[in-house]
């Protein structure tokens, strides 16, 4: 499997499609249920936190913002009342918004984000992943059925391993722990060929590459689950993967990598 990220079409057509899938979770469910992985939040709350990041990348894409937009700065950023079907039109219309704009935009136009590099092709990218692991999230609070094409998970798993290295380089406190040389985790999809990572740790951060190799602790099972226990969506515990080795060193990144 190659370790390159997807096509900048690929990310638009996958913040639609997985913004469909979360609309179907959210159908018939209880809104105000309690969403198990992010437990300050009901269903409705998980929902308009994706449809409202939606409109606000939109708007800077739109835009071409240079700066940081704010949310009073985003047309219809919440939705109007209650009525679920209110809520399953405004998601729809958002990310179809959002995505023209990207489209129109392609990967490659400079505008303002809060990362580590400054483009479209950025937010495409952020807005896939973003969606993806929400609608995992859905789906534990609704008891729905949750999958993601493999080459997707995969890039979830590497923009993660991104954004842990930029919060640790912008001096998050938690991310700052993730140290200490001659220790290492082993990720080990058992089901997608080449789907596997060695994460290194060193006495001023750690590294990442693709390789299949003894470390101190290794995490195994289907790629889709692997990705999830990495976001902190399914319990490292869980039966669905194995964990070999050093299960505090595991514990250890888990718990610390984090932002925001």
């Amino acid at each position: 499997m190659s370790s390159l990220p997807l096509s900048h079409d690929d990310y638009c057509a996958e913040i639609i499609a997985r913004t469909d899938a979360l609309r179907a979770s959210l159908r018939g469910a209880d809104l105000g249920a309690t969403v198990p992985t992010c437990p300050d939040w009901t269903l409705r709350d998980l929902a308009v936190h994706v449809g409202g990041a939606h409109r606000w990348v939109g708007e800077i894409v739109r835009t071409r913002a240079t700066e940081e937009v704010t949310d009073e700065q985003v047309p219809r950023f919440e939705p109007e009342g209650d009525d679920p079907d209110v809520l399953d039109a405004w998601l729809a219309e958002g990310a179809a918004e959002t995505v023209r704009a990207l489209r129109e935009a392609g990967p490659d136009q400079e505008v303002w984000t809060w990362a580590w590099e400054r483009s479209t092709g950025f937010w495409a990218r952020r807005m896939a992943h973003e969606t993806i692991v929400h609608h995992a999230d859905a789906t534990l609070a609704a008891k729905t059925d949750y999958e993601v094409p493999p080459a997707l998970a995969a890039d979830t798993i590497e923009e993660w391993l991104e954004i842990v290295a930029f919060a640790r380089s912008m001096g998050d406190p938690e991310a700052a722990e993730l140290t200490g040389a001659g220790r290492s985790i082993h990720l080990h999809a058992t089901d997608v060929p080449d789907a596997e990572w060695l994460i290194e740790f060193g006495d001023d951060g750690f590294t990442w590459r693709r390789a299949h190799e003894k470390a101190t602790v290794a995490l195994r099972g289907p790629l889709t689950d692997i990705m999830l226990v990495f976001n902190r969506r399914l319990g490292a515990d869980s039966d669905r993967v194995e964990v070999l080795g050093d299960a505090e060193l595991l514990d250890f990144w888990l718990e610390r990598a984090s932002f925001g």
